[in-house]
């Protein structure tokens, strides 16, 4: 069971999507996992087969729990010494050796494709190139692998493949909150329309419907049937909504006074002309269409990721008594979750990113995380939390550090100020940002210098 966070203790495997004997790469969805605060994608970080599942779906376990274990793939034996492999040629020709011939990795997909000739023999025969989430997808929408053509690198089927090769009338795809709030309310997933990514539908989109009296098939199937609300009558083994909020009240308070208990905190605040920003920024929109105009915590965001690396101190860990700064910019969004509560998952290498990246990233970021579908690396590598309440009116924000981070921005609501200006007083669009740091990695110093950076990139948007 990963660390999604330092305020995880625990987790429950929702749903495994793979099984024993499927090979996996780096970087696939294997399992979903519920938290107090979201239901999270866990990405495995080793290449190999799925050798065993120790943990079952509906169990919670502590962190660190062992959920499955991988084989890792066979390598090729190699030739004995002084002998020499074959070449291609010796190979057409039949020639003998004594090499034996490699074996085939246990990793490779078990699915392949067979291409036949116009008597119908099969002419020869292709890997078919499937991840284990991808797989899911194809039984839950009933596609047969075998008629889809690879559209990825090398003839990987993609999840873009899937869902254009489904057949009408196919189970929606939906979050596992969704379904699970579907059978709460009695809300049938295939009437609802999705607003979740690619379509999904998301536990909002069940509540909504519920609260419509929209019961779906099932409730016009069952008038009898009572729609009750979960917190009243939560299904049997599951926490009810009341009970998850206070969950993660629970877990949001216990993090927040360990962070004030053991963290030596300290504050600045600086107030930043917006300006130059707020002009280029709609002038840069009016040559975009509606759907890609950027919005101001985007070049904030860009800013805080730019300052860290002429500050490094402001971006890292600690780990027992010693800090380690880290060489990416992974900052961690503040984002409140529309069932109470906030989460702050990350956008990678922010620095990185262009201006327009950074917007998509961070649009798909909130939606995913309002809809509970994040990833585990979104979860557990931030490196600097950026919080911004400027759209609630708030004027500035002290936040408490997120441990192991060292450091989280605050930005407050740009407004205009009177500001004075070469002797001259006038009325500029000002912005009020606030820094909380770790003394164990910085001094105010350090930090006056973070703010004084994250200031000047400001008033270069153009850069940004």
């Amino acid at each position: 069971m990963p660390s999604l966070g330092a305020d995880m203790d625990a987790g429950t495997v929702s749903k495994w999507m793979v099984a024993p004997g499927d090979a996996v790469r780096r970087g696939d969805i294997v399992a979903v996992v519920e938290t107090e605060k979201s239901t999270i994608e866990v990405e495995i970080f080793e290449s190999g087969t799925i050798e065993d599942i120790v943990v079952p779906e509906g169990e919670r376990v502590p962190v660190g729990t062992v959920l499955a274990t991988v084989r890792a793939p066979q390598v090729p034996p190699a030739p004995p010494a002084g002998e020499r492999p074959r070449s291609r040629t010796q190979r057409a020709a039949g020639a003998p050796s004594t090499a034996p011939e490699p074996a085939v990795p246990s990793s490779a997909p078990d699915v392949t494709a067979a291409a036949t000739g116009p008597d119908g023999a099969v002419a020869s025969r292709r890997p078919l190139v499937v991840s284990p989430v991808v797989r899911h997808l194809a039984a839950e929408l009933g596609v047969d692998l075998d008629t889809v053509a690879g559209t990825g690198g090398g003839g990987l089927v993609t999840r873009a493949d899937v869902e254009h090769a489904a057949r009408p009338g196919s189970r929606r795809r939906s979050s596992p909150r969704a379904r699970r709030l579907g059978e709460e309310f009695g809300v049938d997933l295939t009437s609802l329309v999705g607003t979740g990514p690619g379509g999904a539908v998301t536990g909002d989109d069940v509540r909504r419907a519920a609260s419509a009296g929209a019961g779906g098939a099932a409730a016009r199937a069952h008038p009898t049937t009572r729609t009750v609300p979960a917190a009243t009558a939560p299904e049997s083994g599951a926490p009810s909504t009341e009970e998850r909020q206070l969950a993660m009240r629970h877990a949001i308070g216990a993090l927040m006074a360990r962070s004030k208990r053991e963290i030596p905190h300290y504050y600045l605040r600086t107030v930043v002309d917006m300006s130059r920003a707020a002009a280029w920024l709609e002038q840069a929109n009016l040559e975009r269409p509606v759907t890609g105009r950027l919005v101001m915590p985007v070049l904030m965001l860009k800013a805080v990721a730019l300052a860290v690396a002429e500050v490094p101190e402001m971006n890292g860990f600690m780990v027992g008594d010693r800090f380690e700064p880290s060489t990416a910019a992974h900052v961690g969004v503040a984002v409140s979750l529309r069932t109470g509560g906030v989460i702050a998952p990350a956008i990678h290498d922010v620095g990185t990113l262009g201006l327009d990246d950074v917007m998509t990233r961070l649009r798909d970021l909130v939606v995913r995380a309002r809809g509970g579908v994040l990833r585990s690396s979104e979860m557990s590598d931030p490196t600097i939390t950026v919080t911004n309440l400027g759209d609630l009116g708030v004027d500035e924000v002290f936040g408490v550090i997120y441990p192991p981070q060292v450091a989280l921005v605050g930005f407050g609501r740009v407004a205009e100020r009177p500001w004075a200006t070469g002797g001259l007083l006038g009325v500029r669009r000002c912005v009020s940002v606030t820094l909380s740091a770790d003394h164990r990695a910085s001094d105010g110093h350090r930090g006056g210098i973070f703010l004084a950076t994250i200031d000047r990139l400001l008033q270069r948007p153009e850069e940004l």
